[in-house]
């Protein structure tokens, strides 16, 4: 893999050099913005293969900055860079539309191996644009939901939850399987992450009646029905 452009938003100085060796010596092309205001002007170019933001940054945080490009359909991949280590901080961060999350300090080792990952996801003219089941229907470039022809308005999480579970109609996802796919969590954080979220999905999907679409595997998992009359 080279020569692919990758925007680093970080304004730790020491930090962004050390980033930017890393990569470079990976073949990767690296350009650098040192605050998040000039961070989104560079990032809705959508010329860049990956998206190296900071959490904390000065003239717009990088929740805020990522956020807000998922909102212009700018589907980026974007990898936070943070200082915070705790579960709900990484929620967030997925929530507000990142993608993988590091915490520092890291070694550059594993940062380049998440680059290239997050590279190596395929482009998004090659993906179904339109999901359908139960009902559902997913439109994955303007991020919208409708059951039978009622808008669902959803978080940007719970919109990633919904896609996995599409994807898979008449499967059954673990619970494991969520974790690792919607918030990259590759343990057992032994919180309600995954139910109160399910939860919250639920409630939004029935809100205009119709049958339970998402069905508790006991023991195992869930499975969201593929036929919108199914019980």
């Amino acid at each position: 893999m080279s020569d692919l452009p990758i925007l680093l938003i970080e304004d730790d100085r020491f930090v962004a050099e050390s980033v930017q060796q890393a990569l470079m010596q990976s073949e990767f092309l690296v350009q650098h913005a040192a605050d998040g205001l000039e961070g989104l002007r560079l990032a809705r170019s959508s010329q860049y293969q990956v998206l190296v933001v900071d959490r904390m940054l000065p003239g717009l945080d990088g929740l805020r900055l990522v956020k807000q490009l998922r909102a212009e359909d700018v589907t980026t991949p974007a990898l936070f860079l943070t200082t915070m280590s705790g579960i709900d901080d990484r929620v967030h961060g997925l929530e507000a539309g990142g993608d993988d999350y590091l915490v520092k300090p890291f070694a550059m080792v594993e940062l380049v191996a998440r680059v290239r990952a997050l590279a190596r996801r395929p482009a998004a003219q090659n993906r179904p644009t339109q999901l359908r089941a139960g009902g559902l229907q997913l439109d994955l470039l303007q991020r919208s939901v409708q059951r039978d022809g009622h808008a669902i308005e959803l978080l940007p999480l719970e919109f990633k939850l919904l896609e996995y579970l599409v994807s898979h109609a008449g499967r059954v996802v673990t619970r494991s399987m969520l974790l690792e796919n919607v918030w990259n969590i590759h343990f057992d954080p032994q919180t309600s992450v995954v139910e109160s979220n399910m939860s919250r999905l639920r409630a939004k999907l029935n809100a205009h009646g119709g049958a339970e679409l998402i069905q508790t595997i006991r023991g195992t998992g869930y499975r969201l029905v593929a036929s919108s009359d199914a019980a």
